[in-house]
């Protein structure tokens, strides 16, 4: 015990670390503030943290690191460990977003459709990616950002992954990578459904649908279904408004990223598993804390149900507390990204792009199939 807090205490305990924490911290900040705006909401607090993070490297370089490679280690290890673990504690925190209730009664319908779209959207972005020569590792991360959630599920599914300690900052820079692919992605989607969907004579319910189904980031699911939504018409039509389903059908999605990750986890140790097996035991990379994610899920529904005033407290722990340790984990990531790996990501995103389009089209045959006009 004594070693394990020395241990731990050594890499804590350091002016990197609390220079990580103080400039990720305002990245978060600054993020959750801009996000606030009509023309920033669309990316998200996340992205613009992740983006900040990417910008504020060069000044710590410059100004701190400089040709030091002891500090230049400590602010890497440092970043790294913030990346890791507020990441897990975030996404443990999001479940209490996730009303389960909601999703087993009115959102019953939604939850095996989503399965339908996670599967399909996983497989064929991957399949797209290995077919164009993308390696498997930026391929299941591209595939599961696209299919699920954008940037929570791509470092959600990368904590399921084992690589060997040589290959650790390329599994970093695959994050950045894909992570800025959805986010792009799913911008460019969400302004185009906000734009096109309403020429398709689709009602409330299939609109929203539509959205929450194909669309990346929940900050993009949520801004195209509120840019959808017309309550009064959805009333006339006699179905749910293009919001509420928007969220119902993306919240469906965001729980099989529990189901994904562990599949992945075991799927990458059979496959990919770069630990020898010679005698000994091979670990898999169980995601335990999706475990977590779970558990806050059924405490958080069964807090709005058994003390409905504690509504507050459980939104302001499954949004505002979760979205600053995400936050700063994404910022983390940033100050640790290489540039230069970025150029890896043409190839996926033309395969993530093809993808897109296919699911689009799939959520619209959903939305008409299963979500008729009355």
């Amino acid at each position: 015990m004594k070693e394990f807090c020395e241990k731990w205490g050594k890499r804590i305990a350091t002016k990197e670390m609390l220079l990580i924490v103080i400039v990720t911290l305002a990245a978060t900040v600054v993020g959750m503030w801009a996000a606030q705006f009509p023309g920033l909401q669309i990316l998200g607090a996340l992205i613009i943290a992740l983006l900040i993070g990417m910008v504020v490297q060069f000044p710590i370089r410059a100004w701190y690191t400089k040709n030091d490679p002891q500090r230049q280690a400590r602010v890497k290890d440092a970043a790294g460990l913030i990346a890791n673990k507020f990441l897990r504690l975030g996404i443990i925190l999001l479940g209490f977003k996730l009303n389960l209730q909601l999703l087993f009664t009115t959102g019953a319908k939604c939850l095996p459709l989503a399965v339908v779209i996670v599967t399909v959207t996983v497989l064929l972005t991957y399949g797209i990616c290995r077919w164009m020569g993308v390696d498997p590792l930026m391929a299941i991360l591209v595939a599961c950002g696209t299919g699920i959630c954008g940037a929570a599920a791509v470092m959600g599914v990368s904590g399921s992954i084992k690589v060997s300690p040589k290959r650790e900052e390329e599994k970093e820079n695959d994050e950045v990578t894909a992570i800025a692919i959805v986010a792009i992605m799913g911008t460019i989607f969400a302004l185009l459904e906000i734009a096109l969907l309403p020429l398709f004579g689709l009602t409330q319910a299939q609109e929203g649908f539509v959205a929450g189904g194909s669309l990346h980031e929940i900050a993009h699911a949520v801004a195209a279904g509120e840019g959808l939504d017309d309550p009064q018409l959805a009333a006339q039509q006699g179905v749910v408004d293009a919001a509420t389903m928007a969220n119902i059908i993306k919240l469906s999605r965001v729980l099989m990223l529990v189901f994904v990750a562990i599949i992945v986890a075991v799927w990458w140790d059979k496959k990919h598993s770069e630990v020898p097996s010679d005698g000994g035991k091979r670990k898999v990379a169980f995601p335990w804390f999706m475990l977590g994610f779970i558990a806050t899920a059924a405490i958080g529904t069964l807090m709005l149900k058994a003390w409905p005033a504690t509504t507050g407290f459980v939104n302001v722990l499954g949004n505002d507390v979760a979205k600053i340790f995400l936050g700063m984990a994404m910022a983390a990531l940033g100050i640790n990204v290489n540039f230069k790996a970025l150029k890896k990501g043409v190839k996926p995103f033309v395969a993530s792009l093809i993808a897109s389009i296919v699911l689009v089209a799939l959520c619209i045959g959903l939305a008409l199939l299963f979500f008729p006009a009355k």
